[in-house]
């Protein structure tokens, strides 16, 4: 679990190398504010060593921030990070390490009848049940339980620092809106219980799509009334304060919804999902900030944007956006090969934009 003493001892050791803001303050400690992010890649030997050599690189060149989920690549992400931070010279109790839970994890590989595979790994032992699950997607407490559990293994950790319940807007396919806000309800209840029995420090949302969109997008949820779910799941728990800390949503250039959008009720009206999370003493992980490898390109970025950004390359430049934006922890970069290491990792030598430039981005 990542400790006050030890973060701090981490940014010291690497602090000369990057720039002023490049640590951020989490909980009682400091973490970078640039992850690696686990999620492309097939299922395979080589691509677990390729992994588990770019994980290991990044915490010992600066990077405190792991993000992962059960079901990245059939569970061998998880397993790649746990073999990473065992192996790396660095202090486990540096590291923000971060998983997810909420669609069924395959075991190594994609099975021959997917189908066989939930109803006999999931359905028969009754950690889920079909009326549940929507496109592979569950928010079941039990269904959590199983999910944690298996992170837990896979990573080789007795805790975990975050953990995200996982694109809970799929369930809106099936479910009305006060539906969801009431399963997602339930499924912090059982993450506050588990955060009191050792197993996990904070708990939140990783999302896609509910937090960018409009209020009346079918995948709309609202921001705040998480928040309220969250306090309410903890006093039905009896935890006193509520674990919530964390959300993950996709931010880069071509992707900045969370920031021009308000569609959050704030105390003077609408809000964006960052000015509230930000307001409301949120952590925000910001994904995709190289829209998968696509901003990594030259020309990528608009010119009148780029010019602004500091870094050597367009890939830091669009790392730099992401940890320009207002309320933003840290950019979780796609690090899936040691190749690209140094470079997103280097995006932490340069200052970020400060609020007033970033604002005239969007002029």
């Amino acid at each position: 679990m990542v400790t006050k003493e030890a973060s701090w001892a981490y940014r010291d050791a690497f602090d000369e190398a990057f720039a002023r803001t490049y640590f951020r303050r989490f909980g009682p400690g400091v973490v970078s504010s640039v992850g690696v992010g686990t999620y492309l890649g097939e299922p395979t030997d080589e691509a677990d060593d390729r992994y588990e050599r770019a994980v290991r690189e990044a915490v010992e060149s600066g990077v405190s921030v792991v993000d992962t989920a059960v079901n990245y690549r059939a569970q061998r992400s998880e397993r790649a990070v746990g073999r990473a931070i065992e192996a790396a010279d660095a202090d486990r109790e540096a590291l923000l390490v971060a998983t997810k839970g909420g669609f069924v994890p395959f075991d190594g590989d994609r099975p021959d009848d997917p189908a066989a595979h939930v109803r006999e790994e999931w359905f028969e032992p009754d950690d889920a049940s079909p009326e549940e699950m929507v496109r592979g997607n569950c928010l079941a407490p039990r269904f959590l339980d199983r999910s944690l559990d298996l992170s837990l293994d896979n990573l080789g950790l007795d805790i975990v620092d975050c953990y995200y319940v996982h694109n809970p807007e799929t369930q809106l396919e099936e479910r009305d809106r006060e539906t969801v806000y009431d399963l997602l309800e339930d499924a912090f209840v059982r993450l506050e219980e588990r955060r009191e029995a050792g197993d996990l420090r904070y708990y939140g949302v990783a999302t896609w799509e509910c937090f960018r969109v409009a209020e009346g997008h079918p995948s709309y949820l609202s921001l705040p009334e998480i928040v309220r779910r969250a306090r309410t799941a903890s006093d039905r728990a009896g935890t006193g304060a509520t674990g919530f800390r964390a959300v993950q949503l996709p931010f880069n250039v071509h992707m900045a919804d969370a920031f021009t959008r308000e569609a959050h009720p704030g105390p003077d009206g609408p809000q964006s999902a960052l000015t509230f999370a930000h307001e409301a003493g949120l952590d925000v992980f910001a994904s995709a900030p190289l829209k998968q490898g696509a901003l990594a390109r030259e020309g990528a970025i608009p010119e009148a944007v780029a010019s602004k950004l500091a870094g050597e390359t367009p890939a830091q430049r669009a790392i730099n956006f992401a940890r320009s934006a207002p309320g933003v922890t840290a950019a979780l970069v796609g690090m899936g090969s040691p190749e690209y290491v140094a470079e997103n990792v280097g995006a932490g030598r340069y200052e970020p934009l400060g609020a007033e430039a970033f604002d005239a981005t969007f002029e």
